[in-house]
C-alpha cells in the first residue's frame, strides 16, 4: 500500500512539475510574442514616417483629434481671451492674437505681451484679476483641465482646452488656434517650417541605424527617467530613435525613479541630461552623481562620451518656436 502511494505522490509532483513548466513556457511566450509585436508596431511606424513627406496638406495631425479641439471653442471669435498656458500663449502671439490675460510663469512669455496683465498662476489663477479683466474666452492646456475648472467652478465663463505635452500636441493645438482666430497666413508660415524640418530630418536618418537612448531629468536633489510621454521624449519618438523607457524599462508614467541595475543591463547608447527648474545646475549635478555611484562609468553613453547636458531654455519647456531647433540637436547626437 505505501509503495502505491509512493508512485501516486511521484506522479502529482511530475504532473504539477509539468504544469508549471508549462505555466512558465506560457509566460514566456506570451511576453516574447508581445514584445514582437510592439517591436514590429514601432518598425512600421517608422517604416511609414520614413517615406511620408509632410505638406500643409499632409501635416500628421490627427483629424479627428483636431476636431474635436476645434468643437470646443464658441461660433462666436471672442475678442478678449485669457490664457492660463505659456505654450499656448507663445501661439497666440506667433498668430497675431492679443489676448488681455497671461499666466504669472518663471517661463518665457514673448516681450510683447510684458504689458499684459498677469493673471496668477497656471494652476491656479487669481479669480479676482480673471474676473475683472471681464473675458470672452479663458484658453488652457488639457492637463490642467480638471484643476481649472474646479478653480473656475461657479464662474460663468467659456473655456477651451488645448494639449501642450508632446511635439504633435503643439501641431494640433496650433493648427487649431489659427484655424479658429482665421489666421492662416501665420499659421501655415509657422507650420511649414516645422514640417520641412520634420521632412529634412527624416531624409537624414534614411538608412542610418538609429542609438538607443535614455532621457533622464534633474530635480532638485535626484535624477528620473523619462518615457515617450515627455516632452523630450515626444521629439526622440519623432526621430524614431529607441528611448529604453519604453521599450527596455517598461516604465508607465511620464517620469519614473532610476533603477541603474536596469539601466546597465539596458546600456543605452546616449544619455540626454535635462536640468528641471534650477537653470544651469544639471551639469554639476550630474557629476556629483557620477562621483557618488560608480555603476554610470559602466555605461556605454559614459565610455564613449555619449551623455549631453541640454539647455533647459531649449529643452525644458513645450515651445512650438524651440520646437525646429530642439529637433535639430538631438538629430545631429543621433546623427553624427
Amino acid at each position: 500500500m505505501k509503495k502505491y502511494y509512493l508512485v501516486l505522490l511521484l506522479a502529482v509532483l511530475v504532473l504539477m512539475s509539468a504544469c508549471t513548466s508549462n505555466s512558465a513556457e506560457d509566460a514566456t511566450k506570451k511576453e516574447e510574442v508581445s514584445n514582437t509585436e510592439s517591436k514590429e508596431s514601432s518598425e512600421t511606424e517608422q517604416a511609414e514616417e520614413a517615406d511620408t513627406v509632410f505638406s500643409l496638406e499632409n501635416d500628421g495631425i490627427d483629424h479627428a483629434k483636431f476636431e474635436e479641439a476645434l468643437s470646443q471653442f464658441p461660433s462666436e471669435v471672442p475678442e478678449r481671451v485669457i490664457t492660463t498656458s505659456v505654450p499656448l500663449t507663445e501661439m497666440l502671439h506667433l498668430l497675431g492674437v492679443t489676448p488681455v490675460g497671461v499666466p504669472t510663469s518663471t517661463n518665457p512669455i514673448p516681450t510683447a505681451f510684458d504689458a499684459i496683465e498677469r493673471i496668477g498662476s497656471p494652476m491656479a489663477p487669481d479669480l479676482e484679476v480673471v474676473t475683472n479683466l471681464k473675458p470672452d474666452l479663458i484658453l488652457g492646456a488639457e492637463a490642467l483641465r480638471g484643476t481649472l475648472d474646479k478653480n473656475l467652478e461657479g464662474i460663468d465663463l467659456k473655456t477651451a482646452y488645448l494639449p501642450t505635452d508632446s511635439f504633435d500636441d503643439l501641431k494640433l493645438s496650433f493648427k487649431a488656434l489659427g484655424t479658429y482666430f482665421d489666421k492662416t497666413e501665420d499659421m501655415n508660415r509657422v507650420l511649414s517650417t516645422i514640417l520641412n524640418k520634420e521632412n529634412e530630418l527624416i531624409e537624414q536618418g534614411k538608412g542610418k541605424e538609429l542609438p538607443s537612448v535614455m532621457l533622464m531629468i534633474g530635480t532638485s536633489d535626484s535624477f528620473m527617467v523619462m518615457s515617450e510621454g515627455s516632452y523630450l521624449g515626444s521629439l526622440v519618438k519623432k526621430l524614431g530613435a529607441d528611448n529604453i523607457a519604453t521599450s527596455v524599462l517598461k516604465v508607465s508614467d511620464t517620469y519614473s525613479p532610476i533603477n541603474m541595475e536596469d539601466v546597465v543591463a539596458a546600456d543605452p547608447d546616449i544619455v540626454l541630461v535635462l536640468a528641471s527648474g534650477d537653470h544651469g545646475a544639471s551639469e554639476d549635478m550630474f557629476k556629483k552623481e557620477v562621483e557618488s555611484n560608480n555603476t554610470w562609468t559602466k555605461l556605454s553613453a559614459y565610455k564613449n562620451d555619449n551623455i549631453h547636458i541640454l539647455d533647459y531654455d531649449i529643452f525644458g519647456v513645450t515651445s512650438i518656436s524651440n520646437a525646429e531647433q530642439a529637433l535639430t540637436q538631438i538629430a545631429n547626437y543621433f546623427y553624427e
